[in-house]
């Protein structure tokens, strides 16, 4: 549940990603045996027996770093692809970049839709796998800014695509879909076999057209493709946008927060998933993925094609959010309690993850009390608040995956 962008962000952002996430071509890097290709080189080359080489698009990006580092800490190697775009805070996705550089992870600054970009990386390494993170996210902000969505949901995808099927060995994927495709469906809880053709927003729809455009590189190409359908992400190092997220920026700042409740009165709930959890979901989908079939752009034999939810299974009300964050920091929220607005929200999310279980043994661990704990600890420290909370959370660790 995303809330929307500064406006300067909103002016900016369509123009941004049209002038300055494109200047980035293979020319600029060098040609072969340049000091860049090592790097690439060296970044994509796994430390560990029989691992991965993989290919994170949106590695700046919340879910992107903290799966970067993982990967990396269990001795996969891992090449980072972003555009930096500035939808939200750039400086929080430059600190991000810092710590994988850290890390010895490469991120090439470029735009998914540079195809030319993209081949050199494919001709300089062999992936075996893509996870493919990089997205226009946001439910509200698609109705000021629909291209951007196309351009990066639909658009981008589909490069990405055309670039695997034509890369020899072809990789397998991993990508994310999103729990907004679920739209307008009332079943309860939500499960992959589910209606999906009723989507809220211009964003849900596009993460529809993603699962549907990968179906057809499956049934064309032979490229192995696993969809994850993420609910309601949160945790250290997130994005700004997110309610959780602004709403302890609200707080602090004694600025008084809007809580929706649907037209008929209801609270609006989420299935609130901590980072953690994903990021094991979307390890145990790279560790469980076939190869993909094809070769010289033309399909050998069927190749696997899934689709999953990664949520909490335990959806949780906007309210009392706000109570748990009213008790980590010590500040009581100005509430504002109003209705949901037409601006493709849902009322509420919840997962059956059942499949993901079943398939790759995926069971969320971190229910949203203990989640936000973390993350007001990070969020302190990160943004150098003092806080009397710093003392009574303290003895909480850090995030075992962005530790700095």
């Amino acid at each position: 549940m995303a809330s929307p962008p500064d406006t300067n962000t909103k002016r900016d952002h369509y123009h941004h990603i049209h002038t300055t996430t494109h200047f980035l071509s293979s020319a600029l890097y060098g040609g072969a045996g340049s000091a860049w290709e090592k790097q690439v080189r060296h970044s994509a080359t796994p430390r560990r027996h029989s691992g991965f080489s993989v290919l994170v698009t949106g590695a700046a990006g919340f879910v992107g770093t903290h799966c970067s580092l993982a990967l990396k800490k269990r001795g996969d190697g891992v090449l980072g692809l972003d555009n930096f775009n500035s939808y939200y805070d750039t400086s929080l996705k430059r600190s991000r970049q810092k710590i994988l550089e850290k890390h010895q992870i490469l991120v090439v600054e470029a735009d998914i839709n540079d195809a030319e970009l993209l081949s050199k990386l494919f001709d300089i390494v062999p992936f075996s796998h893509i996870l493919h993170l990089a997205a226009q996210a946001g439910v509200r902000y698609a109705m000021e800014n629909p291209q951007s969505y196309v351009n990066s949901n639909i658009a981008g995808f589909v490069n990405l695509l055309e670039v695997a099927k034509a890369a020899n060995p072809q990789p397998s994927i991993v990508w994310a879909s999103s729990s907004s495709v679920y739209g307008l469906n009332t079943d309860n809880p939500f499960s992959e076999d589910h209606r999906t053709d009723k989507p809220a927003s211009l964003y849900a729809a596009t993460k529809k057209a993603g699962e549907e455009m990968a179906h057809t590189y499956n049934h064309i190409y032979g490229l192995s493709i696993t969809g994850l359908r993420f609910f309601t992400v949160y945790g250290p190092w997130g994005r700004p946008d997110m309610a959780y997220f602004s709403f302890t920026k609200d707080i602090l700042q004694g600025k008084t927060i809007n809580i929706y409740e649907s037209h008929d009165g209801r609270a609006v709930a989420r299935d609130f998933t901590y980072i953690d959890d994903i990021v094991k979901g979307c390890l145990g989908a790279l560790d469980t993925a076939e190869k993909s079939t094809g070769s010289g752009g033309k399909k050998r034999a069927p190749a696997q094609l899934r689709i999953y939810n990664l949520g909490n299974t335990s959806p949780v009300s906007v309210g009392k959010l706000v109570s748990i964050l009213e008790g980590l920091l010590g500040v009581k929220a100005k509430k504002h309690v109003i209705k949901m607005p037409r601006n493709g929200d849902v009322p509420f999310t919840h997962a059956n993850v059942s499949l993901a279980y079943r398939d790759f043994g995926y069971k969320p661990t971190t229910d949203l009390a203990t989640g936000l704990r973390k993350f007001v600890k990070w969020y302190l420290g990160y943004y150098g608040i003092e806080s009397r909370v710093k003392k009574e959370i303290g003895n909480i660790s850090n995030n075992p995956h962005v530790d700095e």
